[in-house]
């Protein structure tokens, strides 16, 4: 919780992301509910991306499925917040894996991953900056409590459906 930052990793597996992964999501949604020392949701303020690697397609798919969840419990994500790398389709190496005698291990000379890492990278860090520096989403309209106090930030209408002008 002390993190400003959070990235998930994961391998495909069948074309998805791991249990594990599925795991961790469900914890973080497990406590999503909860307020932070604003009375807003607990991961408001934080940044998340995602990193995912294999030798099967779907890096896109998994991304899609996990800053998706990120961003419902709370987690800002900015543009660029994923990256991947797989390798040849089928059984082989895994991203760092030493090939052989070749100097560089898998996917470390690989342009594509290399690039949208740093950018994921440094987009993660000056959003995550920005949350802080600013103190994070502003509290009006973003808190449980105002809206069940009856504080609508501009809803036409109260609890019942009325109008509450």
């Amino acid at each position: 919780m002390a993190a400003d930052i959070l990235v998930l990793g994961t391998p495909i597996w069948l074309g998805v992301k791991s249990s594990v992964c599925t795991q961790i999501i469900e914890r973080l949604y497990s406590n999503s509910g909860k307020t932070n020392e604003q009375g807003q949701y607990l991961y408001y303020g934080k940044a998340g991306g995602c990193l995912i690697t294999g030798n099967e397609d779907g890096v896109k798919a998994c991304s899609m499925e996990i800053l998706y969840a990120l961003q419902h419990i709370g987690y800002c994500v900015p543009p660029q917040a994923d990256a991947g790398w797989i390798g040849e389709a089928g059984p082989g190496p895994s991203y760092g894996d030493q090939i052989d005698c070749r100097d560089v291990p898998a996917g470390f000379d690989n342009e594509f991953t290399n690039r949208n890492t740093t950018t994921m990278t440094m987009n993660l860090v000056h959003v995550a900056r920005l949350l802080r520096d600013v103190g994070g989403f502003p509290i009006g309209g973003n808190t449980r409590e105002e809206w069940d106090n009856g504080d609508r930030s501009g809803y036409p209408l109260d609890k019942h459906g009325r109008d509450s002008n």
